[in-house]
């Protein structure tokens, strides 16, 4: 399959690509080789081959969530630069 120069002006619009004339000329023998190639990939014959998603088996790779104390409030703000009651004080973000 060839691309014709229009097509390549098309592409080159819609990817913003502001392409010289060798640029053009050259992007259109690309583009059409690709396009033979996935031609030539076409023609294979895979109806013996079944669909996969994956190549390799996929299963359930998480665990089980399991319950555990945590820290209290003042282990978890020991380090704080400024507290109030049991949070963090931050500045204000957004003004009044």
């Amino acid at each position: 399959m060839s691309i014709d120069r229009k097509t390549v002006d098309h592409v080159a619009m819609l990817a913003r690509l502001a392409l010289t004339d060798d640029e053009r000329e050259r992007t259109q023998e690309q583009l059409s080789a690709i396009l033979e190639h996935i031609n030539v990939i076409a023609e294979a014959e895979t109806s013996q081959v079944p669909a996969t998603a994956h190549i390799l088996p996929v299963e359930n790779v998480m665990t089980a969530d399991q319950s555990r104390p945590s820290c209290t409030p003042d282990e978890l703000l020991a380090n704080a630069p400024a507290r109030e009651g049991e949070y963090f004080r931050v500045r204000a973000v957004l003004e009044e």
